[in-house]
């Protein structure tokens, strides 16, 4: 009686032992995969340093998201075309032709720029507690009212240029820890305002990306603790130089926040 038992256990830990190892393979390996990445600065991988040469003013990074991605996955192909400064428009423009019915996986993040959340971070770290209130007010109802019929345009064009992809819509972080570490910069109610525009923002994207039957990858609760002022190492630049790097994800942020969000959406 113990001997069979014990053949059975041998057998059934090489079982086992080859199906885990099935796994950790095909899990490594995208084989079949044709993956696209779309978006604007925080999919391009602006803030996060080595730019690729071939990218000019986009500033693709090989420590983007999607790139991390691809190197980990090694999918049959790779069309990297995210650029700094995208809006919806440049998306259905400038970069919707990379995709076609032979693409399986799409990336994208969009809708920042279009509600002009770069001029009120401008505002708001330059000008008055009050100017600061007033442009996130103005950002957040552009959001609310003019943002889901352009997003809606985007995510009917890449449904229809590549029908057969999974679609993963990235959000956007909170970029302070309220009440956190910092002594100087803008204070608490600004800070609160800021990261209340992008609720507002990854609210109207997510409603967005389920009427569209996509996958949003809420990339917020991830940044915990990780914000500016935050209690652990920040992945997020503050003020910095260049200038259009401020208030984007660092490599680490791009490594630790958005690609775990978009490898397991």
């Amino acid at each position: 009686m113990l001997r069979p038992a014990r053949a059975l256990s041998v057998a059934a830990i090489a079982a086992l032992l080859t199906l885990t190892t099935l796994f950790t393979a095909s899990s490594a390996n995208a084989a079949g995969v044709n993956y696209v990445a779309l978006g604007d600065s925080y999919s391009a991988g602006v803030g996060a340093g080595s730019y690729l040469s071939d990218s000019g003013s986009c500033k693709r990074s090989s420590n983007a998201y999607p790139y991390l991605w691809k190197n980990a996955h090694a999918p049959s192909s790779f069309t990297f075309v995210a650029c700094s400064g995208a809006r919806t428009g440049d998306i259905l423009n400038s970069q919707i032709s990379a995709l076609n019915s032979g693409t399986t996986l799409v990336s994208i993040s969009v809708g920042g720029n279009d509600a002009g959340f770069a001029s009120t971070m401008k505002t708001c770290v330059l000008e008055s507690e009050s100017s600061c209130l007033s442009a996130v007010n103005a950002a957040e109802n552009y959001a609310r009212n003019t943002l889901p019929g352009q997003l809606d345009q985007v995510y009917a064009a890449i449904r229809a240029k590549a029908p057969n992809a999974h679609v993963v819509v990235l959000g956007y972080p909170h970029l302070y820890k309220i009440g956190g570490s910092c002594i100087f910069g803008i204070g608490d109610t600004k800070r609160a305002a800021i990261n209340g525009a992008a609720d507002t923002l990854d609210d109207v994207i997510a409603k967005r990306v389920a009427n569209a039957g996509f996958t949003f990858g809420d990339v917020r609760s991830i940044f915990t603790e990780h914000e500016i002022c935050g209690s652990l190492t920040t992945w997020l630049n503050s003020t910095t130089f260049p200038v259009d790097e401020s208030y984007h994800p660092k490599a680490s942020g791009q490594s630790g926040g958005y690609l775990p969000v978009f490898t397991r959406s």
